[in-house]
């Protein structure tokens, strides 16, 4: 490696003008070749020493800004190398030492193959001496079984099993035994898969708080209006996720699922985990050392050429982004939507920085030792909803996962305790056109119309939303939400609120205090029901009854209380098993919206109509969306019986509960089994 730095150095200081290696009257070939040696090594020898001290004084800083000072402390550091070669004709200006060393870093990590996250061996072998060091300082660790969680943002069930066909997840298929018993090399399975069903809310911020801290409740969207508050909840604001998580740990009484000795990286919630990285509901808080994440940041950045290769990976992803959307474009693909403005260094962000600072979180956490460790990877959801859920876009997403859960996997081998790796998703995605799209308004300017109120001739779209935008504020530390939505609506309090989850909306009337019912809609807006029920591109309403406590609309005058959907499902027949049930325990809940809007489903393609511009979306009844899926070893018991579904994330919860007790690690104390509790 110290002679490809060598050469590189030789090389650089031939092409760029400000960076020379040699006295102004000339030096022998020699003198020169010794002077780059002897600067190489320098370089080498203070990264090596320097640098790690320099990353711990640095470890506050949120993660961009550290990977954006690592090119500066890198160039610095070159600079002070070049001081201490003896002949003192060596030199650089400061802008070309930062551009020199983080060439000089490229080149050795191409070379050593020892910092792409598909290297897993060289990769591997640093982090465990990273790991190796602490370990000797630390009394020897339990030997039980730990486990890791590692969560696949928006990867359906029937998505990972056409991956898995397609040769594009192998670590995945050899797991699965390809489908079958028996590999086709003779190994055997190791992993079970089984789908689960998700509550009405199928999004991150519903699924993510049930499955780590056992309780959903009353949260019916990825964004509401709370008439109490007076407040848009928004999932993936900093403050509101906070908030949501302590409301979660007050109803069930513990911290959650990764409250003994775990690590939350890359989540919206904590999950109760003491090491968190990424994590959404920790943003606002003041950086402390009970909050910040060394280990994961550490393992990252203590050598910086991590931060040149993400670097270089997120540039050539924005180039990626652009090449594909331009040929989108030209052949002129439907569905669209716009993938402009800043959503090229978003989807960079998600399928480079997000992966490799979670991915080397959870292995450092490995090598550490920790008894569970739950990490969300985030990029195929947000490449889904832009590029739509299947096609090559999200299939080379598909393959660098698979790249990633197989790194895991190896750098178990050398973790001080067996590991169990479990793998999940949330929720999944459905295609479809926008609703917007598709009729030329969206649902809040039919909402107007039928409320009698003036339609604006350009509506204003409605922002995604999506996982990755709550991935970059919480890396920024910047925990204002888009425009989208405001944080205490300024509109006059008789005009409806009308917010989106996916193909979910949600209509609100602040200026009524409680939750308006059908009979005080029908009074105050006699053709707002009528409009919604029977337009084409709306599947059923869920509103409030007087008379019937809850009733489901439908178009052609369709009106079925909940307490008969079972025997008269209705306009709720084509969403599939459990439909009512997630709809009746959405109208439980306290902040369920005045009118919950669900759109039209079409069963023979699987599409929805999202009220957001997405052409993969998900927060509603219909599809895929409704279908992820729990990947567990055959080492746990199986989440379900046979013949039994798994329905919703808060049993999602107390399955992987289960499975930390049967691992025979530390438990969380619970006044009563979470079954029971449940009950």
């Amino acid at each position: 490696m110290w002679a490809v730095s060598t050469v590189t150095m030789l090389v650089l200081a031939g092409i760029l003008p400000d960076f020379q290696l040699q006295s102004a009257d000339g030096d022998s070939a020699t003198h020169i070749a010794m002077t780059a040696a002897l600067g190489a090594g320098a370089f080498g020898l203070l990264s090596a020493l320097a640098w790690p001290v320099l990353v711990r004084l640095l470890l506050l800083v949120p993660a961009l800004v550290l990977g954006l000072l690592v090119f500066f402390l890198n160039g610095s550091l070159l600079i002070v190398a070049l001081r201490l070669v003896p002949s003192g004709d060596s030199e650089a200006a400061p802008e070309t030492a930062v551009i020199v060393a983080a060439v000089m870093s490229a080149v050795a990590s191409a070379t050593g193959a020892a910092l792409a996250v598909r290297d897993d061996d060289a990769y591997r072998r640093r982090l465990y001496r990273l790991a190796d060091r602490r370990r000797r300082a630390l009394p020897p660790g339990p030997s039980s079984p730990g486990t890791a969680f590692i969560q696949l943002d928006g990867v359906g069930h029937d998505v990972l099993l056409d991956a898995v066909g397609k040769g594009l997840m192998p670590t995945v298929a050899r797991w699965l035994g390809k489908g079958g018993i028996v590999a086709a090399d003779g190994a055997r399975a190791t992993h079970r898969l089984t789908p689960w069903r998700t509550d009405w809310s199928s999004q991150t911020g519903a699924s993510q708080l049930g499955i780590l801290h056992g309780s959903n409740h009353d949260v019916p969207a990825f964004r509401w209006y709370e008439k109490a508050a007076r407040e848009v909840m928004v999932c993936n604001r900093p403050a509101n996720a906070a908030e949501l998580q302590r409301r979660a740990i007050d109803r069930t009484g513990d911290g959650g699922l990764l409250t003994a000795d775990g690590a939350s990286r890359g989540n919206l919630f904590s999950g109760g985990a003491d090491e968190q990285a990424l994590v959404l509901s920790i943003a606002t808080m003041r950086r402390s050392r009970e909050n910040r994440s060394r280990s994961g940041y550490f393992a990252y950045f203590s050598d910086p050429a991590n931060a040149v290769r993400t670097a270089l990976s997120f540039t050539a992803e924005v180039g990626r982004e652009i090449g594909q959307s331009t040929r989108a474009r030209a052949r002129k693909v439907r569905p669209r939507v716009s993938r402009g403005g800043l959503y090229p260094f978003v989807r960079a962000f998600a399928t480079v920085v997000e992966r490799d600072v979670v991915v080397a979180a959870v292995t450092g956490d490995m090598l550490a030792g920790r008894t569970s460790v739950y990490a969300d990877l985030v990029a195929y959801d947000e490449v889904a909803h832009h590029s739509g859920p299947r096609g090559r876009d999200t299939e080379k997403v598909l393959e660098r996962l698979d790249r990633a859960l197989a790194l895991i996997e190896n750098v178990a081998e050398h973790a001080p305790r067996p590991y169990r790796i479990v793998v999940l998703s949330d929720h999944g995605q459905s295609p479809g056109e926008t609703f917007r799209a598709r009729y030329g308004l969206g649902l809040g300017d039919l909402v107007r119309a039928g409320c009698g109120l003036p339609v604006p001739r350009k509506a204003q779209r409605t922002h995604s939303g999506a996982e990755a935008r709550a991935a970059v504020r919480a890396a920024l530390r910047r925990p204002v939400e888009d425009g989208s939505e405001q944080h205490r609506p300024s509109r006059r309090r008789s005009e409806p609120i009308v917010l989106a989850s996916g193909n979910l909306g949600l209509v609100s009337f602040p200026d009524v205090p409680h939750r308006m019912t059908k009979e005080e809609i029908d009074a105050r807006h006699p053709a707002l029901l009528t409009t919604l029920a029977n337009h084409p591109g709306v599947g059923f309403l869920l509103v409030r009854s007087e008379e019937h406590g809850g009733v489901v609309l439908g178009a052609y005058g369709a009106e079925i209380p909940l307490d008969q959907l079972d025997d008269k499902p209705g306009p709720l027949e084509a969403f599939g098993p459990g439909a009512a049930d997630a709809v009746r325990r959405t109208h439980s809940f306290p902040n369920a919206a005045d009118i919950m809007v669900n759109s039209a489903y079409d069963e023979a393609d699987g599409e929805v109509l999202a009220f957001e511009e997405q052409i993969g979306s998900h927060g509603g009844l219909g599809g895929a969306q409704g279908k992820p899926f729990l990947l567990s070893p055959l080492a746990f018991t199986a989440a379900v019986d046979d013949g039994e579904d798994l329905v919703g994330a808060e049993h999602v919860h107390r399955v992987l509960r289960r499975w930390l007790r049967e691992a025979d690690g530390p438990q969380v104390p619970l006044e009563t089994e979470p079954e029971e509790r449940a009950a």
